[in-house]
């Protein structure tokens, strides 16, 4: 693998606005009802995103390792967690700035192979004044050399100590949206026969910020917009389009607890938030 103490440190700032547009377009691809001026939770995904040119890309879609992330020699890239802190809600024209930099690296070995861990921390401001902070941890594997696994039966799923509730079946429309106002171009989530052939998924992936975004908009139907400060979330298993999906979640106190679940009843991603 190689050490990575090097990438330790690595910064980018980039630059961005909140147009009306975006706020428009990512409200459409999550069927958002709001309208009032101040965007939802989440959209900051959708800001100062990478915009290397066609021509680095690699193989898989994403612009070639080695400027800010590592070149680690491992296909596939997935987003394994977050842990958000939301300090103000960003509003429609604001100048938006985030500096990212990489804060640790680390090689560990699972019952998969081998894996690489990089942790980036992300700074976002409005205008000048700091508005989310994430630390986001992303995983390097081997692809399997398996055929993919066959779908599993839908079944019943037992959401009784779920309160809140929103099952969807995220279509490649959906996908296809997420990644345009992400300008993310990783392959696995419009390219059927890529992720099916090169990396081993049984359908098109359904990108992990995606599903975060979904939950945060369970919230916001459940208890009104922004009304999280911190929110934190860890994926447990790909989501493909064309499959149920179960948004669950339940308020304690200041505490609430979420989860995405398959039709199968798997976990998809488990999240933890708390109020402003």
């Amino acid at each position: 693998m190689g050490a990575w103490d090097a990438w330790i440190g690595r910064s980018e700032t980039r630059h961005d606005q909140l147009t009306p547009a975006l706020l428009a377009r990512f409200r459409a691809t999550i069927d958002s009802e709001e309208t009032n001026e101040a965007a939802p939770q989440g959209i900051h995904f959708c800001l100062c995103t990478p915009d290397a040119a066609t021509s680095v890309l690699d193989s898989d879609g994403h612009p070639r390792r080695g400027a800010l992330l590592p070149p680690v020699p491992l296909p596939r890239r997935m987003w394994a967690s977050s842990k958000i802190e939301f300090l103000s809600p960003l509003t429609v024209g604001a100048a938006i700035s985030r500096r990212s930099t990489v804060t640790g690296i680390a090689e560990k070995t699972g019952a998969s192979g081998d894996l690489v861990f990089v942790t980036i921390d992300h700074e976002t401001t409005a205008d000048g004044v700091i508005a989310v902070r994430e630390e986001q941890t992303l995983v390097f594997r081997a692809a399997p050399t398996d055929a993919p696994a066959p779908r599993p039966p839908d079944q019943s799923i037992d959401i009784g100590q779920w309160p809140w509730h929103r099952p969807l079946i995220p279509g490649p429309a959906l996908l296809f949206r997420y990644s345009a106002l992400t300008f993310n171009s990783h392959r696995i989530h419009y390219d059927l026969p890529y992720a099916v052939g090169e990396e081993h998924y049984r359908g098109l992936v359904v990108h992990g910020p995606l599903t975060a975004t979904l939950l945060l908009d369970l919230v916001a139907r459940e208890i009104g917009p922004n009304r999280l400060r911190h929110f934190a979330f860890r994926g447990a298993a790909p989501a493909f389009a064309g499959e149920p999906l179960h948004l669950v979640g339940r308020q304690t106190g200041d505490a609430i607890t979420l989860s995405a679940l398959g039709g199968d009843g798997r976990t998809i991603m488990t999240a933890e938030a708390t109020l402003s």
